[in-house]
């Protein structure tokens, strides 16, 4: 899968992925894909995606065509998953299934995002929780968090910790590696 994460600290928010990507058995390395970087840039947000290699296409293509989404507060980010839902499922043929006595279709997305406004996290049904330090998601989450937590007291910046992260991520799962992609900017 992969390890991603997010980080607030001081006056700036950090976020990063790890570069493999899997396919089963299969490791596709960076330095045989020319596009590893797992994170999406838009109008000063950077979305990071978790699961189907297929969401990082997808997402590229719904945020071209699609200017007027926001993703500036926790509401802003749930009306804008709200609304990419059906677009999903009609455009994209989105599987909303996960679980028979699930409440609601899923959008079979995990993502990490960071702004100027804060560090934010999106899951499958479309809940989306503000973090106030620092998350990690994906295969490699339990490392990225241990060795965040560990530092976060330590370090004077997000990009620092968020570093620790990845590498602790891609250091003790199989699927993860580096290298790293990482983005920094100021909180508002």
């Amino acid at each position: 899968m992969t390890t991603l994460v997010v980080v607030r600290k001081n006056s700036e928010v950090a976020i990063a992925a790890d570069s493999l990507t899997t396919f089963g058995d299969t490791r596709l390395s960076a330095q045989f894909d020319s596009t590893y970087d797992k994170i999406v840039h838009h109008k000063g947000t950077y979305i990071a995606l978790c699961g189907s290699a297929a969401h990082q296409l997808v997402f590229e293509s719904l945020l071209a065509k699609h200017e007027d989404f926001d993703f500036s507060t926790k509401r802003a980010i749930f009306e804008t998953f709200r609304k990419l839902h059906p677009i999903l499922k009609e455009q994209h043929f989105l599987n909303p299934k996960e679980e028979e006595d699930d409440p609601y279709e899923s959008t079979q997305v995990t993502a990490l995002i960071a702004n100027a406004s804060g560090i934010f996290g999106v899951y499958s049904m479309r809940e989306v929780f503000e973090y106030t330090k620092f998350w990690a998601v994906g295969s490699g989450r339990e490392f990225a968090l241990g060795a965040m937590n560990s530092q976060y007291q330590r370090m004077r910046t997000a990009t620092a910790v968020a570093t620790a992260g990845i590498e602790a991520g891609a250091m003790f799962d199989k699927n993860s590696a580096l290298p790293m992609t990482l983005y920094m900017l100021p909180l508002k």
